[in-house]
């Protein structure tokens, strides 16, 4: 999906993907994009919004994110994030009353069911939160494809000689620092992303204090 959409706007297919290509693929599947919403409202750690009403959805963005040049890779998180609901949850939204997936609330005049995306649950979501576990592995997908990924693999000799590092080993943590170069992400995404490809031992709660210490 991604390689299609940068070949149909620029004629080639680039890592990391721009900023600009990915708000332009997310405004081509929606109603209305807001990059500068306040969504105070909503809670503190709520970064994005997806609202589904009678056509194409509406997606609001947190504009501390926009506005904040330190929190580009959030931004860029929260954007395929957003997208990953707007591709494939829309077509729940005739059943999402009987279902009671989201919650109900006016927008512009149209019943919506809203998906609200805390920043915790951007990137990686307990796999009983489906919708937003779905939504955090498009995101990690779009940023960093498996075959993308496995080219940087390929040309880490560091990664053939010790097989599959632990996630706070010396080898695993220059495994996240590079891919988090190579597609202009979070530490914290490269590090799901390598987890889910199974280039990295899975986090443990063990571990997880240890990450980033």
């Amino acid at each position: 999906m991604i390689r299609s959409f940068l070949v149909a706007r620029n004629g080639v297919v680039k890592f990391p993907v721009a900023t600009d290509d990915l708000v332009a693929m997310l405004e081509e599947r929606t109603e209305d994009l807001d990059m500068y919403a306040d969504l105070t409202e909503e809670g503190e750690s709520v970064e994005g919004m997806t609202v589904f009403v009678r056509d194409k959805p509406m997606v609001r963005i947190s504009r501390q994110l926009t506005e904040d040049p330190s929190r580009a890779n959030r931004l860029r998180t929260t954007l395929t994030h957003e997208f990953g609901h707007v591709y494939f949850h829309s077509c729940l939204f005739g059943v999402a009353q009987q279902a009671e997936l989201f919650r109900d609330e006016p927008v512009h005049g149209h019943a919506a069911q809203l998906p609200v995306c805390h920043r915790a649950t951007i990137i990686e979501a307990g796999p009983v939160d489906w919708m937003e576990w779905q939504a955090g592995y498009v995101c990690g997908a779009i940023l960093m494809p498996a075959s993308e990924v496995l080219v940087q693999m390929q040309a880490l000799t560091e990664m053939r000689s010790t097989g599959t590092p632990g996630v706070v080993s010396p080898a695993g943590r220059a495994l996240i620092a590079s891919v988090a170069r190579r597609f202009g992400t979070s530490i914290d995404a490269a590090r799901v992303r390598l987890s889910r490809l199974g280039y990295i031992s899975p986090q443990t709660p063990s571990t997880q204090a240890a990450l980033f210490t």
